[in-house]
């Protein structure tokens, strides 16, 4: 295992390299909150996590030197937020650690879903703000819904880019978005990064579209890399047997083969892999420091 005693000493985000977004740069491994809040499956009414362990995964990314932190208001459960989470663990800040957060999508007490109109998206960002006890947000990412990717953004994107002027904001992003709605970003505001579902199993045009993020200096930052079609329940299989025979080469779990078979797609993507157990979290760091062949990658590619 890549995460045997002694390889879990020297696990480092830093193994992987970085890459600026914006003006900031971050280790190109960094830590999704969206699990830390609730045991098991995401955005369901089960129970909440233990706070005091969930306190010690974000302490211990920072010790391995995760320096970007994704998350959003609407990472809760009944009893647990994760942007509280995080500025209970971490605040005050350290200088180079980046907190990218989303809106657009919103949850009531209940959890029911919500989307925000353009006029709504200042107190999206301003409840970020308060949650995580900042006066600024490094990253927004506007998040679009899956049913939308073909809407035009120009009204949201453009309300964004206003809270950017105004300072609330540093750097905007774009999360499950079209080339075609990104376009239409860059013409209004500068676009950092760009989120959106990609992993071993993608479709063609997703690598496209990754390549082309790559060609305009714009991070690719993959979600569920791991879980793939499991989305917010994790992964439901293994792998398939290309990622089982990689992962015995390399002494590494398929997970890990998965998250690294991501980074290998260009220097400007990012991964943000969540968990709430500390182990994992030394096992997701630790794939920074796993390279493929040319044989492999073909392997895996096939």
């Amino acid at each position: 295992m890549m995460t045997s005693s002694s390889e879990t000493i020297t696990a480092s985000a830093s193994a992987a390299g970085t890459w600026k977004l914006g003006d900031l740069t971050v280790n190109r491994i960094g830590f999704g909150a969206m699990r830390l809040p609730q045991n098991g499956p995401a955005f369901t009414h089960g129970d909440s996590s233990d706070r005091s362990r969930a306190v010690r995964v974000l302490r211990r990314a920072i010790e391995l030197g995760v320096n970007h932190i994704d998350t959003a208001a609407f990472y809760f459960s009944p009893l647990r937020s994760a942007n509280e989470l995080i500025n209970t663990a971490l605040a005050p800040y350290a200088d180079d650690l980046v907190i990218t957060t989303k809106v657009g999508p919103g949850r009531d007490p209940s959890g029911e879903w919500t989307w925000a109109a353009p006029d709504q998206l200042r107190g999206q960002v301003e409840e970020n703000l308060r949650q995580l006890g900042r006066d600024h947000l490094d990253v927004v990412n506007l998040r679009i819904a899956r049913s939308h990717t073909s809407s035009s953004v120009a009204e949201h994107f453009g309300a964004l880019a206003e809270l950017r002027e105004a300072g609330l904001i540093r750097h905007l992003g774009m999360s499950n978005t079209s080339p075609e709605q990104l376009a239409e970003a860059r013409a209004i505001a500068p676009v950092v990064c760009v989120q959106n579902m990609y992993g071993i199993d993608s479709p063609p045009e997703d690598l496209a579209f990754l390549r082309h993020c790559g060609e305009q200096g714009i991070a690719f930052v993959p979600f569920w890399a791991i879980a793939g079609a499991g989305r917010e329940a994790g992964a439901t299989a293994t792998g398939s047997e290309a990622v089982l025979t990689v992962a015995r080469d390399h002494g590494a779990t398929p997970a890990q083969v998965r998250l690294a078979w991501t980074l290998h797609q260009g220097p400007h993507v990012l991964a943000i892999p969540g968990t709430g157990n500390p182990d994992h979290l030394v096992e997701n760091v630790a794939v920074g420091a796993l390279k493929f062949t040319a044989d492999e990658l073909d392997l895996l590619a096939s």
